[in-house]
């Protein structure tokens, strides 16, 4: 991209209110992200990798262990 082309896209932010900076700013990241060449990871597959990691999982026992009574108190039966 041409410095000339840079300074035109820097002088039209510039012009813009500060909340329509930060709008563009997001909606720049939020491309960026979506379009990198596959290093954005989705959110499905960020869950998955979550799933199935040991800490994740280890976390997760001891969260089921220390609500297992709580399950039992009949609350939630009908």
């Amino acid at each position: 991209m041409s410095e000339g082309l840079l300074s035109k896209i820097e002088e039209s932010i510039r012009r813009l209110s500060a909340s329509e900076q930060l709008r563009l700013m997001e909606r720049l990241a939020r491309y960026i992200r979506e379009n990198s060449c596959g290093e954005w990871v989705g959110r499905e597959d960020q869950l998955a990798i979550m799933a199935s990691d040991p800490d994740i999982q280890r976390e997760l026992q001891m969260i089921n262990e220390e609500f297992f009574c709580a399950e039992n108190d009949g609350l939630g039966n009908n």
